[in-house]
This record gives C-alpha cells, sequence and structure tokens, in this order.
C-alpha cells in the first residue's frame, strides 16, 4: 500500500482537472507558484500542438495547505481546462436535448478501441477523454508537492532529451547541468543534435507524421537504503519501472546502463565499492543506475524512457467503423507531432512521486521535520558503519 497516495479526475475537455495527493508530511512550505513553474515547462517544446496556445495551467489549491505550509492532511488540487468553453454540449454532465454525434472510429496506437470494449462505450468520446495525455498535468501539479518534499532532504531531480526519431545527442557532447536543459527547444544538452532535432521535427510536420524519442530523468542526492529485495512489489526499480510506464505513450524503460549491460560482460557492467571516513561506501561509476538489488544506492538514480511517436497522424491510419465494421481512416483529434521534452518533464513528476512514497515509507514522519530527521539519522548511522 502506498504511503503517497494520488487520486486524479477530470478530462481532457471537461471543466477541470482535480487531483488530491494524500500521505504528504505537515509544515511543509507549498504554494501554488511553485506548482504552477513545473505546470508551464510541461506546456513548453518544440513540436506541441494547438492546444498549448490555449491551455496556461494554474494549480488551485483548494485543500491541505494553510499559510503557505501542509497541514498533513489530503492535499486538494485543481487545474481549469480553458478550452471547455468550446466543448460544453459535447461534454455537458447532463443529458442534452440533441446529443453529440458519437465517435466511432477508433484511432490505431490510442486506447480508444480497448477502452471501448471494455467499457461497452458506443461513443468513443467517453475513452478519449479520459486516456488524453491532458491528464499528466495533474500528475505533474501533484510531483512538483513530492519534488518539494524530497528538496528537504537535499534531493534534486532535473531531465532532458537524448533521442528524437533518429537524431540522437552525443554521450560526450551532453553539458548535464540542470540549469540550462529548459533553454533548449528540445530540452535536449548537445545544441548540434538539438538543430537536427527540431529539422526532424519539422520535416514529420510537414509529411502529417509524428516522431517520438527517449528521455532520461537523473535524481541527485536521493539517500541510500531506500526500497527491499526482500518483496518483489518493494524493489525500488520496479516502482520506478512502474511509475515511468504509467506515461500514456512510454513503451520503454532503462535503469542505469539498461539494455546497454546485456552487451557488456560482468566486469565491464558492475560498480565496484569503495569506502572513505567522510562519504562512507561509495561508487566510483554508476551503472546501475542509483539501484542495486531494488535498494538505493545512494548514488543519483538515473532512468530511461522510450516514447513512442504520437498516434493520431494528419494522415490517418487505416481503422474500422465500429457499428458496421467497415474500412474506413482513422478518426483524426488536434494533437502535437512531437511530445518528448514534456513527456520528460511529465517523467520528473512520476518519478518524484515514486521516490517520495518510497522515502516515507522507509523513514515515515507526519511532519517534514521528522521525516528530514529521520533520514540524517540514518545517513549518519551508514556511513558510521
Amino acid at each position: 500500500m502506498s504511503t503517497l497516495r494520488l487520486l486524479t479526475a477530470g478530462e481532457s475537455h471537461g471543466p477541470q482537472l482535480t487531483a488530491i495527493l494524500e500521505g504528504c508530511p505537515s509544515k511543509l512550505a507549498l504554494t501554488a507558484a511553485e506548482i504552477d513553474r513545473d505546470l508551464a515547462r510541461r506546456q513548453l517544446g518544440f513540436g506541441r500542438g494547438a492546444r498549448m496556445t490555449i491551455e496556461n495551467d494554474h494549480a488551485e489549491i483548494v485543500a491541505g495547505v494553510r499559510q503557505g505550509r501542509t497541514t498533513g492532511a489530503p492535499i486538494g488540487l485543481v487545474i481549469g481546462n480553458r478550452d471547455a468553453v468550446n466543448w460544453s454540449k459535447v461534454m455537458s454532465v447532463d443529458v442534452a436535448e440533441e446529443a453529440p454525434a458519437p465517435v466511432t472510429v477508433p484511432r490505431p496506437g490510442h486506447a480508444d478501441l480497448g477502452g471501448a470494449l471494455t467499457f461497452e462505450h458506443d461513443d468513443l468520446r467517453d475513452v478519449i477523454e479520459r486516456a488524453s495525455a491532458r491528464e499528466t498535468a495533474t500528475r505533474v501539479a501533484c510531483g512538483a508537492v513530492a519534488r518539494r518534499l524530497l528538496a528537504e532532504i537535499g534531493c534534486r531531480i532535473w531531465s532532458h532529451v537524448v533521442r528524437i526519431g533518429d537524431v540522437e545527442a552525443a554521450p560526450d557532447g551532453a553539458d548535464r547541468r540542470a540549469e540550462v536543459v529548459d533553454d533548449d527547444p528540445v530540452r535536449c544538452l548537445d545544441a548540434a543534435a538539438s538543430a537536427r532535432m527540431q529539422a526532424a521535427i519539422g520535416a514529420a510536420r510537414d509529411r502529417g507524421d509524428t516522431l517520438g524519442g527517449v528521455f532520461e530523468v537523473v535524481v541527485e542526492g536521493f539517500p541510500a537504503g531506500v526500497g527491499s529485495y526482500v518483496a518483489a512489489d518493494r524493489r525500488l526499480g520496479a516502482k520506478l519501472a512502474g511509475a515511468m510506464l504509467s506515461i500514456p505513450a512510454v513503451k520503454g524503460f532503462e535503469l542505469g546502463a539498461g539494455f546497454a549491460a546485456a552487451a557488456l560482460s560482468g566486469s565491464l557492467v558492475h560498480d565496484e565499492i569503495f569506502f572513505e571516513e567522510a562519504r562512507g561506501y561509495y561508487r566510483a561509476t554508476n551503472r546501475a543506475g542509483g539501484v542495486e538489488g531494488g535498494i538505493s544506492t545512494g548514488e543519483p538514480i538515473v532512468v530511461r524512457a522510450a516514447m513512442k511517436p504520437i498516434a493520431t497522424l494528419l494522415h490517418p491510419l487505416r481503422s474500422v467503423e465500429m457499428r458496421t465494421h467497415a474500412r474506413v481512416e482513422a478518426h483524426v483529434e488536434r494533437s502535437d507531432v512531437c511530445a518528448v521534452p514534456a513527456a520528460a518533464v511529465v517523467g520528473e513528476a512520476v518519478i518524484a512521486l515514486a521516490l517520495a512514497d518510497a522515502a516515507l515509507d522507509r523513514f515515515g514522519g507526519a511532519s517534514v521535520g521528522e521525516f528530514r530527521d529521520a533520514v540524517q539519522v540514518f545517513t549518519d548511522h551508514v556511513r558510521r558503519r
């Protein structure tokens, strides 16, 4: 059972998105402006669609915070959908006098068909609205709260794009500085690769196509000793993988060296262990990505995710009309050409939520001070062993 629990509600073109985050300790300094910064970062990135020019996401804190600090009660967040005014009849809660035209052609690569068959929907709009990546705005908002909590124990989380389409950033060319990554249009730290990525996105737009890619999330300062090897569901790597794969369109996950490790011998993969009085146990390398045996090592946690191309195409793929089973072209919704830079920000959020939950499970603490002190006591204890 999660210590930090998140529940979200709302549709892409409904009046609002709603989130309830339960389990955050009290006395954590928190403002809506801090949450809004991450919401704004989620809307950035070369290749985004028209929706990002409509919305200007703002989180309203409606519960769990008083006088700038969390109370320990569930935190309630609301993000309004400005575009909802144009969808009031289609998304009406009450039965409309004139029913909106149903969507009956599923899009390949989307949840449309699976959702309709599972929930017995005759109108795919009921699936489209909730399966939309618009829902990730709530997770970014709550991830900002988790990020703020982790900052109390000296933890920093950032991300960067390493691949879009067939353009890959050079490993040696990436300047790994969190402070500058948001300045780049595709959030890539290799300037030459960034220019080629933008050109590839532009070319995909011109031909009515879409592109995916790979992004990396880096977590610095997370304490050692979080997670477990004794139960599969408490392994930290499993929590991180589950969090990342919950993002729409993410189809692959790597921790540390990931799939590259499969091609190497053990002597070139495993991180040798050293000890110094001032810092305790440490590794000179970090191919494990900060997690060994399901437990954090204290080294930076490094994860990567592969995002498939956006499934909605301006030149649609073939599909089937659900009422007649006639062969047709897929339904077309307004969409992005490439959302990998934004997905990286969502990745930061879900990883922050997973790590905050794991840390609270390990160290406890009803107040942020109690949580912070417990982490420090354990860290000091480990250094003396």
